[in-house]
């Protein structure tokens, strides 16, 4: 067996082993081979692997140290699918991006200061740089604190992370057709790229309320295969090219809040609505809202000073996140978007890995 050394980490609300480069096959294909049998992937309880049979828990982190003079670690997500054999590196994610910092200190790549450490990380995926947070007091990584965040049980340290470049990290624009907003199957869609490209719909443009829970929404057959059309076709036309095999881009339903916010949204990864909401997708709808003409600015115009409200609260269906946005002059492509989170490690050793899989790949 090989035994590959890991942390597996809660990350926001996202779950998963947090590995060094180092400790992985330089291969890429012998590297996918290995995480796919060390997660468990093609059973949909991933039972023969640490997955948890579910988007949101089988997710992996790849960390080393930057080989860029702008950042301290670079961070390579892996989304490893449940039910097929296949990775996917083209989206970042937000949440595990929050145990990136913790685990960098911890390992060395980065020295601890009392009484916060700033761990500076460009995230491989997209080329985003996210400066991080960690409560390092007397120079020691604390997990324990009061911050709560929903989506996710009880208290933890707080991680702050500021992206700094989110603005076209897939496609290389803001909005990529070039319009705030599109007609696609005649619905009117907003195409965003801005730290995850998406495809924002009115979910009354589908014949929804917005406030279905992710169980109903999953389970209408019909609705969910009306939006993979709109999304195959809408990322076609923000220049990804065919995205049936891709996770990008995610489509999300959006409309009036309904607890104090000031957006509620649905987002799916992309065949399966999240329980909450992804880091990636809230600084996008954010960032919407302030567009003229998107989606996202339509729902919240009637609501006064909306459109220039800095801070930005999103339910979900696991509660509310809050985005709070840093406009740099008029120029929404500068803005930078700072989010709250918790993480915490859950186990630290060696995960067990069937030698012959690297003879296996491909």
């Amino acid at each position: 067996m090989l035994k590959i050394p890991c942390v597996l980490m809660r990350g926001g609300t996202s779950k998963g082993p947090v590995i060094l480069a180092s400790d992985l096959p330089a291969d890429i294909a012998e590297r996918d081979a290995v995480l796919l049998a060390l997660m468990g992937a093609g059973h949909e309880l991933e039972i023969d692997g640490i997955g948890g049979g579910a988007p949101q828990t089988s997710k992996v982190a790849i960390v080393s140290p930057s080989e860029s003079p702008d950042a301290d670690v670079d961070y390579l997500f892996v989304q490893v699918m449940v039910n097929e054999r296949r990775v996917d590196t083209t989206p970042n994610c937000g949440n595990m991006l929050s145990a990136v910092g913790p685990f960098a200190i911890e390992k060395g790549l980065v020295n601890a200061q009392h009484p916060v450490t700033t761990v500076r990380i460009r995230n491989l995926n997209t080329g985003t740089l996210v400066d991080a947070e960690i409560q390092t007091p007397q120079g020691d990584v604390s997990y324990e604190g009061d911050t709560h965040i929903d989506g996710a049980p009880g208290t933890a340290a707080p991680v702050g992370l500021t992206f700094l470049n989110s603005a076209g990290c897939k496609t290389g624009k803001l909005l990529p057709t070039g319009h705030a907003s599109d007609v696609i199957e005649g619905v009117a869609v907003t195409c965003i790229d801005m730290a995850m490209p998406m495809v924002l719909i009115d979910a009354a443009s589908l014949g929804k309320s917005g406030g279905e829970t992710p169980a109903e929404l999953d389970g209408d057959r019909p609705f969910m295969a009306r939006l993979e059309t709109i999304r195959r076709q809408a990322g076609a036309a923000m220049g990804l090219g065919d995205v049936s095999g891709k996770v990008i881009p995610k489509p999300v339903l959006l409309s009036k809040p309904a607890a104090g916010g000031t957006i509620r949204a649905r987002y799916f990864m992309p065949h399966n609505c999240h329980k909450s909401l992804a880091i990636t997708g809230s600084i996008g709808i954010a960032t919407a809202t302030l567009i003229e003409g998107s989606v996202a600015n339509k729902i919240v115009a009637p609501q006064p000073g909306a459109r220039n409200n800095a801070l930005t609260h999103i339910e979900h269906p696991g509660g509310k996140i809050s985005v709070s946005l840093l406009k740099q002059g008029d120029e929404i492509e500068k803005t930078r978007a700072a989010v709250i989170r918790t993480s915490r490690k859950l186990f630290e050793g060696d995960v067990c890995v069937p030698e012959y899989v690297l003879s296996e790949a491909i």
